[in-house]
């Protein structure tokens, strides 16, 4: 598995910072302000920063595991981000085999309904599990599965990302509690509305399950790396990371926890009040920002690129 987090294709440059800014961005931010640009509507999703202790017992803090997105790609192309994806819709209306908090709590938390909750939840443990072949999940309550790298469990993860298997499916047949309290909450961004692609996602933390690995399954990212917050954030700050807003933003707040145990106890305390950008038109400039996230906030003049 590629351990060089730092490697950039020369087509895809970062911006100052290495922050993500596609060319079109002015250009469709003054077609929605003059009224030519109709928002579409965000698609549901869930991503997880999934956090490995240090085995050498220094203390330095949990690494997370990220991929970087394929420079062919057309959204987010050579920029790094965590596993995650689109919620399948199946996964609100079947009955899910369920360990932890009730659906009850996590609307609560979330400010959804149970159902919607049960499918974004169920997004956040499906996708880490066809991305990084991790799988939140055990035969009881207080289990959760080892290896998962053999071939009937990739033939069952290929199913799933082929959406020719629902999640509910997948855990009956194998026998399976979704590990519901092995998550928690942490963060909301949606797209902005001047986005041709635009997603309402969800970050959760989790620890990555004693007896598992990671390895790179997606078939859009070309590599994948464990690295400390710190050390990430130190790289997009330096112009040699390529990440999108909510990337960084979510990986600055977990540089002050020392393990992921700290990190995920701190999760029910995360604002979850969705984060969406601004855009504005001020004299000859496009001004875009993210309230609460100054660090975002960009300037473009007329005729120029991001």
């Amino acid at each position: 598995m590629p351990n060089d987090p730092h490697g950039q294709s020369p087509s895809v440059p970062p911006a100052p910072g290495g922050q993500w800014y596609p060319p079109e961005w002015p250009d469709r931010i003054r077609a929605l302000a003059d009224g030519t640009l109709t928002p579409v509507a965000p698609r549901r999703a869930a991503t997880v920063m999934l956090l490995r202790d240090d085995e050498s017992g220094s203390g330095a803090g949990p690494a997370v595991h990220m991929l970087r997105r394929r420079t062919s790609m057309a959204f987010a192309g050579g920029a790094y981000a965590y596993p995650g994806g689109g919620v399948d819709p199946r996964d609100e209306d079947h009955r899910i085999g369920w360990a932890g908090p009730a659906l009850a709590d996590w609307a609560a938390r979330m400010g959804t309904d149970p159902a919607t909750a049960q499918a974004i939840v169920c997004g956040a443990v499906r996708e880490t599990f066809e991305e990084a072949g991790v799988l939140l999940a055990g035969e009881s309550p207080d289990t959760v599965v080892g290896d998962t790298t053999g071939d009937d469990w990739e033939a069952d993860r290929r199913a799933l990302v082929a959406r020719e298997l629902s999640f509910a499916e997948f855990l009956d047949r194998r026998g399976l509690l979704l590990r519901s309290d092995l998550l928690g909450a942490w963060a909301r961004w949606i797209t902005p509305e001047f986005e041709p692609r635009r997603y309402d996602t969800w970050f959760f933390v989790a620890a990555l399950p004693a007896g598992q690995r990671t390895r790179n399954a997606s078939t859009e990212a070309d590599r994948t790396v464990w690295i400390r917050p710190s050390e990430a954030a130190a790289g997009y700050d330096k112009g040699e990371l390529l990440m999108m807003p909510p990337t960084i933003s979510t990986l600055r707040s977990l540089e002050p926890y020392g393990s992921a145990a700290q990190a995920l106890a701190a999760a029910s305390g995360q604002d979850l009040a969705p984060v969406l950008a601004r855009a504005v038109l001020e004299g000859g400039e496009v001004v875009l920002s993210w309230p609460g996230h100054d660090e975002f906030t960009k300037r473009v003049r007329q005729g120029d690129a991001p």
